[in-house]
């Protein structure tokens, strides 16, 4: 028997080598789901959080038979058991490497039975973030003339399918639902992309810094984000600030960074566009060093430069297949609504944000 298993074993390695290699050229573009039930002490009521995405909400962590355990989406439901005394199912649907299209129509619609469910209470979804990288990407590879018309295409790309899936989901998600919510994005790679560009500008004929050129197009895009959440009965848990800003006041304005960061509801795209990428743009800092005070700091990006970091094991999810368990929080209750390590990781700190829209009550 062992035999036959080392043999089958030697077969499949290059396989599984070769689609290891597939999946990192064409960004990890493998489904990861997870259903997770943080099973509180003493309740029987249950409900459910619904989660759909890609890599981030995911949990992925380079893997791809498995993803952390806690993703953002299941901290969330760490906060709301401890603040409805319920046991939270946390339904992941993801699919990493996702454009914007794909987890609309593969996650979202396909997947819709998920939030049709009555024990639903939180529908959340987040996107855009491989249309970002991959127009990033698209773009540093050109020589010549630079063409700007990438970016530009990401931006309307993730605009048009963030409103697209808001009005699915409101048309869609059970009548029980309590809290709909999108996470937009933070800037990964923040400080590698402070270099100039191989191609030139038709204008000027001078190279272009990558950074000065994507910031903006995120911004946009986190704009749109947040606002077409404010048009159409959605929250916006802004990923971007609470990333990329200190949790001090760095600047003396009379603001702690992550919060000045924040979109505020009814703003232009101008007024933001601007606040992020100029009035507040001092304070912005790569989210690998996340400064909780002037004298402390965490990791909140792994080491690709790309997803959040984590802690608490993983489960299986990917390649073959996702996973169903349970397990009783970590953390029972918390003080001033906040974990002890709600500021420490990155999905930690996102599943933290998202639990402050959280309804008092399932």
């Amino acid at each position: 028997m062992y035999n036959r298993f080392h043999g089958a074993a030697r077969r499949w390695l290059p396989a599984a080598a070769l689609l290891l290699l597939s999946a990192q050229a064409l960004g990890n573009t493998l489904n990861q789901n997870v259903s997770w039930t943080v099973d509180r002490a003493g309740t029987s009521a249950k409900y459910r959080v619904v989660a759909y995405g890609d890599s981030i909400y995911a949990g992925y962590n380079g893997s791809i038979s498995n993803a952390a355990r806690y993703s953002a989406p299941t901290v969330d439901s760490e906060y709301l058991s401890a603040l409805w005394n319920a046991d939270i199912e946390s339904i992941r649907r993801a699919k990493s490497g996702a454009l914007a299209s794909d987890v609309y129509q593969n996650k979202i619609v396909a997947d819709r039975s998920y939030m049709q469910a009555a024990s639903t209470r939180v529908v959340t979804f987040e996107m855009c973030g491989n249309d970002g990288l991959q127009a990033r990407s698209s773009f540093k590879s050109q020589t010549g003339t630079c063409d700007y018309s990438v970016l530009n295409n990401a931006v309307n790309s993730c605009k048009s399918y963030v409103a697209q899936a808001m009005d699915y989901i409101n048309a869609n998600a059970h009548a029980n639902t309590r809290l709909k919510i999108i996470a937009n994005l933070y800037y990964p790679g923040y400080n590698a992309d402070n270099v100039q560009s191989s191609c030139r500008d038709a204008a000027t004929g001078a190279t272009v810094n990558l950074r000065d050129r994507f910031l903006p197009a995120l911004a946009t895009m986190n704009y749109w984000m947040c606002e077409h959440a404010r048009q159409k009965g959605f929250q916006c848990a802004d990923n971007f600030a609470q990333y990329m800003g200190a949790d001090y006041d760095s600047n003396a304005d009379g603001q702690v960074d992550s919060d000045a960061l924040r979109y505020v509801a009814g703003e232009s795209e101008a007024s933001y566009v601007t606040r992020i990428t100029t009035t507040l743009r001092a304070t912005l800092r790569d989210a690998n060093t996340h400064f909780a005070s002037s004298s402390s700091s965490y990791d909140y990006i792994q080491s690709d430069d790309v997803h959040p970091t984590y802690t608490g094991g993983t489960v299986s999810a990917g390649l073959f297949g996702g996973s169903t368990g349970s397990g009783a929080p970590r953390y029972t209750s918390f003080t001033g609504g906040k974990s002890p390590i709600w500021n420490n990781f990155g999905h930690e700190r996102m599943g933290w944000s998202l639990s402050t829209y959280s309804p008092p009550t399932p």
